[in-house]
């Protein structure tokens, strides 16, 4: 088991997100959270991924309890344990696609060079070899959206946690991306939890939860 969430709750003053959630993940799983809009499915993934904390309830990722850290070592333990991928790409746009996906690497201390080599060995992986030095702008939405899983991936996380990865693509570019989740799940035995609307991802999923009113049902 990788992921290990125990009775995650969130409020805000009166207003309960998250009744109550209990969560196990295991290693080379793909999961995806599905659910209405204003159910806790961005909420859940936001305290899974460390970026807020619940207001009750524990969390265990690969052995750590990321809530027990101070700042500087939950910074660490994101960018060197945990990938993002988010529907609008957050890919910053003076930077190459490969600049950009060599970023969490350089944080995380990694000299520029093997960085760079990573990063394009990732770019080779989901054939933009030769879209290495095109900026954002100069990319589709399946590009772009493909050079943040490289970023995700870069620094080998335990768990790659996507909002809405496929949200803003086109039909084909979709199916392109939830393809590759697939074969890089396969490649580098990555863990995936996928907060989704769209149903052919969720189908394809090894377990879809669905949540309603802050809890799974």
């Amino acid at each position: 088991m990788i992921l290990k969430a125990e009775n995650i709750q969130k409020s805000y003053d009166d207003l309960s997100i998250l009744k109550g959630i209990d969560l196990e993940i295991n290693q080379n799983e793909i999961v995806s959270i599905i659910g209405a809009s204003g159910a806790g499915k961005t909420t859940l993934l936001q305290i899974l991924g460390t970026l807020d904390k619940p207001s009750e309830g524990s969390l265990n990722i690969a052995g750590t309890n990321p809530f027990t850290l101070n700042e500087k070592e939950l910074s660490s333990f994101r960018n060197s344990a945990l990938g993002f991928i988010f529907q609008f790409h957050q890919l910053l746009p003076e930077f190459t696609a490969c600049e950009n996906i060599m970023l969490p690497a350089l944080i995380k201390g990694i000299n520029k060079k093997e960085a760079k080599e990573q990063a394009l060995e990732l770019l080779m992986k989901v054939g933009l070899e030769n879209r290495a030095q095109h900026k954002p702008s100069e990319l589709s939405g399946g590009e772009q959206q493909r050079t943040a899983v490289c970023r995700a991936l870069i620094n080998k996380p335990k768990i790659i946690f996507g909002d809405e990865p496929s949200g803003n693509l086109d039909t084909q570019s979709s199916r392109d991306l939830h393809e590759l989740f697939f074969k890089l799940r396969d490649d580098f035995n990555q863990t995936f939890v996928l907060v989704t609307h769209n149903k052919e991802l969720s189908a394809m999923a090894d377990r879809a939860l669905t949540m309603v009113d802050g809890k799974f049902v």
